[in-house]
């Protein structure tokens, strides 16, 4: 069954699972990846939370199963802990991507400066500080993300490695060459999993990258997902489910699984 899809790539907040309503995990979707893991298949989740926030998810949600991989923060791989840990960097991308960021955010201040100001001044957003850093912001609505946006693509022309990832009201700044489609070449680069074996699922802006073709030959979104994303599926020839979270995941797992394209 799995001959076709030998590494998963999902969301996590919107995809796989829904605070929107009950019930907020899909079961056959769960048995259907654990079947699939069963039969040799990767499962990641890729997703905008950090390490520590999708385990609190993971309990949260009473997941039957885990993941073999999880990429978070958009932009980090982690394999399964070797020493006890439950997680652990896989070969050294995260080294490499946490470097570039420090060297990108140094020579970006002046951007970033411009964008704390517009946020602050012109905007009822609130930044988000780590470190004394300005790392990203949340915004009072979808309509006030759209205005932050569009200053954010202005003020970046001066520096286009200067770029940002968006879910919803909640925005984090970020190097243009690493997202959630880059962490996912990267994990497929070293565990040898080609383009045309990986089935990818995700809902919102911030899942683009990896739902365009470039990484994953089998893209898919439930159907809540935003129009840019189904836009994005569609382009692809990737597969636009007619129901919503985990349910839409399995249903874009059966139509590929059945070799329907």
């Amino acid at each position: 069954m799995c001959a076709k899809i030998q590494l998963l790539s999902v969301d996590f907040d919107g995809t796989l699972v829904s605070r929107a309503g009950e019930p907020v995990l899909d079961i056959q979707c769960m048995e259907l990846i654990r079947e699939l893991q069963e039969g040799g298949a990767i499962w990641a989740i890729n997703t905008g939370r950090s390490v520590d926030l999708l385990e609190s998810g993971l309990a949260d949600f009473s997941f039957p199963i885990r993941p073999d991989f999880i990429l978070t923060n958009e932009r980090d791989v982690f394999r399964p802990g070797q020493n006890g840990d439950k997680w652990e960097a896989f070969g050294d991308w995260n080294e490499r991507c946490a470097r570039e960021h420090a060297d990108l955010f140094s020579s970006s201040q002046s951007v970033l400066a411009e964008v704390v100001d517009f946020v602050n001044q012109k905007t009822k957003a609130r930044m988000i500080y780590e470190a004394s850093e300005p790392i990203g912001l949340i915004a009072n609505s979808e309509e006030e993300m759209d205005r932050v946006t569009e200053f954010i693509e202005e003020a970046r022309a001066k520096q286009p490695k200067f770029n940002y990832q968006r879910n919803t009201v909640y925005l984090r700044f970020c190097h243009t060459d690493y997202h959630k489609g880059a962490a996912l070449a990267e994990l497929s680069r070293l565990i040898d999993v080609p383009r045309e074996k990986i089935f990818a699922a995700g809902d919102h802006h911030n899942d683009v990258s990896m739902l365009d073709g470039q990484f994953a030959a089998l893209p898919s979104c439930p159907a809540n997902a935003i129009q840019e994303v189904k836009d994005a599926v569609r382009a692809a020839g990737g597969y636009v489910a007619q129901n919503e979270y985990g349910a839409g995941v399995h249903e874009a797992l059966v139509h590929f699984l059945n070799g329907s394209r």
